[in-house]
């Protein structure tokens, strides 16, 4: 009950009022957003760096209304890009774009309008030497989103995919997905979905997590494993070793400011770990949606709420 009502104050524009005009402490938006701006990020990005991780890098926002707002945040996007290019940081780097935020929603010309500044950003990103993944919303935006990244992988193979395993329909699409090469990242998911479409009890949606994985794992593709559960991550090396994977051929990942000491013991093992890192000031959907992942960090962020800045 408690997911579900904070999945729902993600949506609520009276709540987000109040919490984002209260006296927030930095500290709260700290813990998981690397900062407002593209600087704060690679701040951050270099010190993951030196620690042997890899990133990938995610402006915040979504649900563009206009052709020139989406075209801006693909502008952002690139420079995000040219600036990991500068910094020496790109070939360990990956860019998020969501569809939304890039025109998905924008009527009958939204898709075209979504894969054209897609196209744009990876094209950007091929030239700098790092990637582009194209994240996943909520399940209105699946298909399209899916068929955008198929129409794009003939000119960039290595354009990432994330699927939800809370979708019911997720099982077949990693079926799809694990071609040669390509590059998939596995999440539980974190929009308040239909039970229609979605696995809604949590032990339905890790048994879900782990037929997705042993799909990936036995395929042909690159498995990017999104989770900070302990025996996920256990279940995914197991199947890396039955299924004879190197750790060049997998990699783990974790959200900026969740479980860092794992993240550094899984690459102090040779594990590739690549963590997520947003930032941007329009945090406060993203951040409902991460207290809706592990309710036990809403303690946390109560007491900030009162913390003076």
């Amino acid at each position: 009950m408690l997911r579900q009502a904070l999945l729902a104050a993600a949506r609520s524009g009276h709540i987000k009022t109040a919490v984002t005009a209260a006296p927030l402490s930095r500290n709260v938006v700290e813990r998981f957003v690397a900062g407002e701006t593209i600087d704060d990020a690679l701040n951050v990005a270099q010190a993951l760096h030196d620690q042997g991780m890899l990133v990938t890098l995610d402006h915040l926002g979504e649900d563009t209304h206009d052709a020139d707002q989406a075209d801006t945040v693909t502008r952002a996007s690139i420079a995000s890009v040219e600036r990991l290019f500068e910094s020496g940081l790109a070939k360990s780097a990956d860019i998020s774009v969501k569809p939304t935020a890039l025109g998905l929603k924008l009527g009958a010309d939204g898709p075209k309008i979504a894969r054209d500044n897609v196209a744009r950003v990876a094209s950007a990103a091929k030239a700098a030497g790092c990637t582009v993944s194209v994240d996943m919303e909520d399940h209105t935006t699946t298909a399209e989103t899916l068929r955008l990244v198929r129409e794009l992988r003939s000119d960039y193979p290595d354009l990432g995919a994330v699927v939800q395993c809370y979708l019911r329909r997720t099982e077949a699409d990693c079926g799809d997905l694990t071609k040669p090469g390509s590059r998939v990242r596995l999440v539980k998911g974190a929009y308040n979905e239909p039970e229609a479409v979605a696995y809604r009890a949590s032990d339905e949606v890790d048994r879900s997590f782990v037929r997705c994985l042993r799909t990936l794992m036995a395929g042909e593709g690159y498995p990017m494993i999104a989770t900070h559960d302990p025996r996920l991550i256990e279940i995914a090396g197991a199947l890396a070793l039955l299924n004879g994977r190197s750790n060049e051929s997998f990699e783990y990942q974790m959200l900026y400011g969740i479980r860092p000491d794992e993240q550094r013991r899984l690459a102090g093992q040779g594990a590739k770990v690549r963590v997520y890192v947003p930032y941007g000031d329009d945090w406060y959907g993203y951040l409902m949606r991460r207290l809706a992942e592990r309710p036990a960090n809403l303690g946390f962020f109560l007491r900030s709420l009162v913390t003076k800045s």
